[in-house]
């Protein structure tokens, strides 16, 4: 963090960027500091290995989100997308908690109660059951965990 600070010579807010004049945009991935980058992101960009690409490090985390993104110009064929991900979450669906204490893990849905529970704040809200890599399964808010799209 300091030495973005001292690169960019200004504070970066966690809620909106790509504002800064610096002729150079870096996208950091989950795999920043300790967090290790997802094998299924670092295969993708390692198959486009070679190619030109355009990134926009652009984010807004309030209204009306943004999400940088990296655009490789190829001549492959996409499928089509995944009946699963445009159902939701299901069991077996992978995902990365976006919070403490697991903020980072990445594991698969295990189980969606459909009561409310209460967590730790004292609220009740929907939550899930999610098996992390380790074979460990945690208890987590919905609200807390992203959907990986593979």
């Amino acid at each position: 963090h300091d030495d973005l600070i001292s690169f960019t010579g200004e504070e970066i807010g966690v809620a909106i960027t790509g504002q800064e004049e610096m002729g150079l945009t870096v996208i950091i991935t989950e795999g920043f500091g300790t967090m290790r980058m997802s094998q299924s992101t670092f295969d993708l960009l390692k198959s486009f290995e070679g190619y030109q690409a355009s990134v926009n490090g652009a984010t807004q985390i309030r209204a009306g989100v943004l999400r940088p993104e990296t655009i490789i110009p190829h001549q492959e064929i996409a499928e089509q997308g995944s009946e699963e991900l445009s159902s939701g979450m299901v069991p077996g669906t992978p995902v990365r908690i976006i919070r403490q204490p697991y903020f980072g893990a990445i594991g698969l849905v295990k189980f969606l109660p459909v009561e409310r529970q209460q967590v730790e704040s004292e609220s009740y809200v929907r939550v899930l059951d999610v098996e992390l890599d380790d074979g460990t399964v945690v208890t987590v808010p919905r609200a807390n965990v992203e959907i990986i799209e593979e």
